[in-house]
């Protein structure tokens, strides 16, 4: 008789901003899902300074059922830096994390759960259309561009707010402290066990999204300079462009002058010596902009690996203290 297949417990990680209407059917929802699926779950309502009652409401739930836990953010931190405070919170075996307006069906969890049981440490989903408007979606795109400076260009184009990861994944960034939190950037310092599954996204019924084009493109902005090196690279590679165009010129008009005694032409003696130094300089503060990144990068706490699995005796005979011999 085979041992019987038993589901890791789940934590529902939602980040709540000014989300009272929708609080009540968004629990109602998870529990029924996860309750047919016969999981033992929790949900973590995180409320990310909201200011209308969300927080008496989220009281009031989990008053109600034991199974759902409230954080009350002192301010209003971001979407993200909350679903981090409520990842760091989970005590369950797998997180998923979905947005608090009903645009990613609860309905849906278990495609997420199924997937992830399959080998995957994340898993996505990604629905074929998203329910957002014009600039909503360019925005997306643009972040989405940005984001692959920063992981696989195949895991970026899956990324969403609708996610479920192993809770162990969260070790790798434990250490991680900035005011500036993008989630999906810190779980490729765990994982490259990346998938996606295609499930619904339902057009928003209450309030409107608080992410504009600005808000979207300003994470685009703070995930390049928080998470990535690119930048850096550029300024070199102009620099380097530069820096070869001016001496190109210059190494062509000295040779005009040296072998046939044409005259120096001022201005384009002007413009290479201008090119080639500024080149150098914008050359050398991208490679000292390279060291300057290292130690940022070290700063973060990202950890050199993370051990999935340890099997064997830790104190077999190679790694027995050998006793101390007294003369």
């Amino acid at each position: 008789m085979g041992i019987p297949h038993v589901s890791p417990r789940v934590s529902i990680v939602v980040p709540v901003y000014n989300a009272k209407a929708t609080l009540d059917p968004l629990v109602e929802r998870i529990e029924a899902v996860l309750s047919e699926r016969r999981v033992a779950f929790e949900i973590l309502l995180v409320n990310d300074g909201s200011r209308d009652s969300s927080w008496e409401r989220i009281r009031q739930l989990a008053a109600d059922r034991p199974h759902v836990r409230g954080i009350d953010l002192m301010r209003n931190y971001g979407q993200h830096n909350a679903l981090l405070a409520g990842v760091r919170s989970a005590s369950f075996e797998v997180v998923v994390t979905l947005d608090d307006d009903l645009q990613n069906p609860p309905e849906e969890i278990p495609k997420l759960l199924d997937r992830l049981e399959a080998g995957a440490d994340v898993v996505y989903g990604t629905p074929p259309i998203r329910k957002h408007g014009f600039w909503r979606n360019v925005a997306s795109a643009i972040l989405r561009l940005c984001l692959r400076t920063v992981t696989a260009p195949e895991v970026a184009k899956i990324v969403t707010g609708f996610r479920a990861f192993r809770t162990d994944l969260r070790r790798a960034f434990e250490g991680y402290e900035s005011a500036f939190i993008f989630l999906d950037a810190l779980l490729p310092w765990a994982t490259d066990r990346f998938a996606s599954v295609e499930v619904r996204h339902d057009a928003r019924t209450v309030g409107r999204s608080n992410y504009g084009f600005p808000k979207l493109l300003g994470l685009g902005v703070d995930m390049l300079t928080s998470f990535s090196t690119v930048p850096l690279r550029f300024a070199s590679l102009i620099g380097f462009v530069l820096t070869a165009f001016g001496g190109l010129i210059l190494t062509v008009t000295v040779i005009r002058y040296a072998l046939f005694g044409y005259d120096v032409p001022g201005f384009a003696f002007l413009v290479s010596s201008i090119a080639l130094f500024s080149g150098a300089q914008l050359f050398a503060l991208g490679i000292m902009g390279e060291y300057l990144a290292r130690v940022h990068f070290r700063s973060m706490g990202r950890p050199s690996s993370v051990v999935r699995e340890c099997i064997g005796n830790e104190s077999g005979p190679d790694r027995a203290r050998p006793e101390e011999t007294r003369s």
